[in-house]
């Protein structure tokens, strides 16, 4: 860990190694040990599935240099708001933060601490009773770690992602020797899927690489982040696409198109036909370690918007609050994190996060767009600048465009109430600047 001055009340102690691994912990969660199946089942051959994990991998990478170049003109804490708020205008900053809040943070959060139970308590073969205590403790687990300042929150990071990678590393080589010779068959055509396209795979393989953007809201805390927060990107990305390139390469190895179009749980058929039922719970710990990291990212990162927001005056000024020792926001972190406790005890998160889980690569895509309004309004010297400027940006926005419009045609209800759910923020910002209003007269 390295040291540098404070920013904005922040301490900037994230260095090169600690962001990379941000990066690597944001994206890998659970969706590469689940939703590669449900991929498989939207193309029609090993080779289609292949390239769509890889493409999209590429897609992210030019979302994450856009990014890149976005946190070296503003690295402070907020990312996205920050940007949207300076482009747009401080409703669209705000809509972006109402999201985050209501669904796709804490939504995703819920989500994924309930998949974090449900393999805990199929490693330790525990009571189907025991998933919401542990749903509701690994919530708490992360947020009290992080009260205590970013320092132990990214060393505990540091050693989630850590064993994320082993996680994978292992599922890899467990595939590919059981593949042996077989392993070019993987790539062949699937007769089952003959004529299913390949967008309808988009959506689920680019969940699974969502996140990359959660470093910028850390922004205010990376050190020397002109040079670091570009590199962190660059670097993580690199090793997410190889990752999830060689752990879809190992499950077709081992159970071919069809047999993991079939599959819900891919990764552990994999150790179930290397290890047995052995290894199929060592994989269990395996993915419940990948989720609780990717839960300490996402609350750790959404705080961070709330406490631009309540310094702005856009939300609950008690949230705009740092500890005064450990420079955390503690009140923005114990809010985010209570709302995704009430999500996870409601149940209600599974059906908010299907409807907004395109929120969250829309807000992306509306992110970068904000780089055409930086290059013309901001001339200040930055370190770091997307290269094809303005091709790869207006490629970005434009698939991701395609993926939002192709979402909303083959399931419009679900589309539609997301859509709704961002749009509910448009009153609730006219009333917070009015009672805002009032309170200064």
């Amino acid at each position: 860990m390295s040291t540098g001055n404070p920013s904005h009340g922040y301490r900037r102690s994230l260095g090169p190694w600690d962001a990379a691994l941000v990066v690597v912990g944001g994206i890998i969660g659970g969706g590469i040990f689940l939703n590669p199946g449900i991929a498989a089942q939207r193309t029609e051959s090993g080779l289609a599935l292949l390239l769509a994990w890889i493409g999209a991998g590429l897609l992210t990478l030019v979302g994450a240099l856009c990014y890149a170049e976005l946190g070296a003109r503003r690295p402070q804490a907020g990312g996205t708001y920050v940007y949207l708020r300076e482009a747009f205008g401080p409703l669209a900053g705000f809509l972006f933060g109402w999201t985050m809040l209501l669904v796709i943070y804490s939504g995703s959060t819920a989500a994924v601490a309930t998949i974090f139970a449900s393999y805990t308590v199929a490693a330790f073969a525990l009571p189907a009773s025991a998933a919401l205590p542990l749903t509701v403790g690994a919530l708490v687990f992360v947020a009290l770690v992080n009260l205590f300042g970013l320092k132990l929150g990214a060393q505990v990071q540091n050693l989630f992602a850590l064993l994320k990678l082993l996680a994978v590393a292992v599922l890899v080589a467990c595939g590919l020797y059981l593949a042996g010779a077989h392993a070019p068959a993987a790539l062949a055509a699937d007769p089952a899927r003959d004529g299913v396209g390949f967008m309808g795979a988009a959506l689920p393989v680019l969940f699974a690489y969502s996140g990359f953007t959660y470093l910028n809201n850390l922004a205010g805390e990376v050190d020397a982040p002109q040079r670091n927060l570009p590199r962190a990107l660059l670097v993580g990305m690199l090793v997410v696409i190889g990752a999830y390139a060689l752990v879809n390469l190992a499950y077709l190895a081992v159970l071919g198109h069809a047999g993991l179009a079939a599959s819900t749980a891919p990764a552990a058929q994999v150790m179930d036909r290397m290890f047995g039922p052995v290894g199929a719970r060592l994989m269990a710990v395996g993915i419940a370690i990948s989720t609780l990291g990717f839960c300490n990212i996402t609350l750790v990162a959404g705080a961070r918007v709330l406490q631009v927001m309540g310094a702005d005056g856009l939300f609950f000024r008690a949230v705009a609050r740092l500890h005064p020792r450990h420079h955390t926001p503690n009140v923005a972190l114990a809010a985010l994190s209570g709302w995704a406790i009430v999500l996870a005890l409601s149940g209600s998160y599974g059906a908010l996060l299907d409807y907004a889980t395109f929120g969250d690569w829309l807000a992306c895509a509306v992110g970068v767009a904000t780089l055409f309004w930086y290059r013309r309004h901001d001339r200040g010297e930055v370190r770091f600048r997307v290269p094809g400027y303005p091709l790869l940006p207006l490629l970005f926005v434009a698939a991701i465009g395609a993926v939002v419009v192709a979402t909303m045609r083959d399931n419009p209800r679900n589309a539609g109430i997301g859509v709704l759910i961002m749009l509910a923020g448009v009153p609730v910002y006219a009333a917070w600047r009015w009672l805002a209003a009032r309170d200064r007269r």
